[in-house]
């Protein structure tokens, strides 16, 4: 299976913030869910990808291409929704598509007029007048519009209603059936991707912290939950995160096996991918 984006030893620094050998891959056929609280580096990441940071240092390559050469043809190629979305407000749907399309070789007006009826969209209404959830819409209608075969998004359901994030991931998971395309998916709403991600990627304070496919998350992280009485100081070492009280103990773990034997009596629930994400933020800020 080929890699559809690489990126490898990303740095990029600001005063107060930096990405730190940022590195990881997205296979075609994949939607990889990037996650991470605000502030974590997933945005500057992205922009970094694009072009739109300058980065101090690190390789990015895009359909087996590095941006820094082939930035043009990579660009032709790929579908940019950012959650700013950059448009003229006192044009129409329509006269912002005259003005985009030109910029793409393989722009389909029939594949325009198409997603714009499926999401309901009027071409003749002002951008001024969309909703936030319409002009993400508006987003995606331009970014599937020219064959893209990669989609790089950046908190694209952010802010929005239940129904149009459902109607987004829909377009997503109906994209994918396509073969040989790729989704990169920045967002800390981690319930999105209980839905659509196949694999996961933590970046927190600038570092990737994992790389893993939601299954592997699935089967191997466990919530476990017993008497705080039963914890020692070997024991309390089984855990990313805990939480004691007067009641008990809550923890997230990855060695679900030893703590089945370490501690008796114990609760044990499935983890979901927030469990996770905030486990493995938590064990840092508690190791700083």
């Amino acid at each position: 299976m080929n890699n559809i984006l690489e990126v490898a030893g990303l740095n990029k620094t600001y005063e107060k913030f930096s990405l730190k050998n940022v590195t990881f891959s997205l296979a075609e056929d994949c939607i990889v869910g990037f996650i991470g609280v605000n502030g974590a580096g997933k945005t500057t990441t992205i922009r970094s990808i694009l072009g739109l940071a300058r980065k101090n240092s690190g390789k990015i390559s895009v359909l087996g291409m590095d941006m820094d050469t082939h930035e043009k043809e990579i660009k032709d190629r790929i579908g940019v929704v950012m959650d700013e979305g950059c448009f003229y407000g006192d044009l129409s749907m329509d006269e912002m598509k005259s003005i985009i399309a030109p910029a793409y070789t393989r722009w389909s007006n029939n594949d325009y007029r198409d997603f714009m009826r499926k999401f309901d969209l009027d071409p003749k209404q002002k951008i001024s007048t969309l909703s936030k959830g319409m002009r993400m819409k508006y987003s995606l209608v331009l970014a599937l519009s020219h064959q893209a075969e990669l989609l790089i998004m950046d908190e694209p359901t952010s802010g929005l209603d239940p129904l149009v994030r459902s109607q987004l991931l829909d377009i997503m998971a109906e994209y994918m059936k396509q073969g040989g395309k790729g989704v990169f998916f920045s967002t800390h709403i981690t319930s999105d991707l209980d839905k659509i991600a196949d694999m996961l990627i933590l970046i927190d304070d600038g570092k990737i912290e994992f790389e893993k496919s939601k299954d592997e998350l699935f089967e191997n992280y466990r919530i476990i939950k017993g008497d705080a009485k039963l914890l020692n100081s070997e024991n309390k070492k089984l855990f990313l995160s805990l939480k004691v009280t007067n009641y008990g103990f809550s923890g997230v773990t990855d060695n679900v096996v030893k703590a089945q034997k370490s501690i008796p009596d114990i609760v044990i629930e499935k983890a979901g991918i927030e469990d996770i994400m905030l486990a493995h933020i938590e064990r840092r800020t508690h190791s700083v």
